[in-house]
């Protein structure tokens, strides 16, 4: 059985965002060589998410008006996380909430997913460099 591991690096500018990484895992499947198995892909980071869903920019607003409701950013002082000099408090429940990875099996060389899946991270706490891992075993 072979094995692959790759970090995904972002910077991303603002507080929030999603961007569909499918392309990036993608590459990391061709660079593997690996035709049938399974594909890790997660955050490497508390305050971010990996997430599959459709790419589709209704959604994605619809998704940033739901978690703000859940786990509104202000006012900051709601949050006993924040005590500690932080203002992310939110985005540990917004990550919880979306989670932190997903798998994806491997099948004919591809990534395996159903109709209009894409894979997504998810960005709560951001304007610094965060990681994603890819790990991909199989043959």
């Amino acid at each position: 059985m072979k094995s692959y591991r790759k970090e995904l690096w972002f910077d991303i500018p603002t507080r929030r965002a999603m961007k569909n990484i499918t392309p990036q895992v993608d590459e990391c499947l061709v660079e593997s060589g690996i035709s049938e198995g399974l594909c890790l892909v997660n955050a490497m980071h508390i305050t971010a998410s990996v997430f599959i869903n459709d790419d589709e920019n209704g959604l994605h607003a619809d998704y940033e008006q739901w978690l703000e409701k859940l786990a509104p950013h202000e006012p900051i002082s709601a949050y006993r996380h924040n005590r500690t000099g932080e203002d992310n408090g939110d985005a540990h429940l917004k990550r919880q909430v979306m989670g932190r990875e997903v798998v994806v099996a491997v099948t004919g060389g591809s990534l395996d997913f159903g109709p209009w899946e894409q894979i997504f991270y998810g960005e709560f706490d951001g304007r610094r460099r965060k990681r994603v891992l890819v790990k991909i075993i199989g043959e």
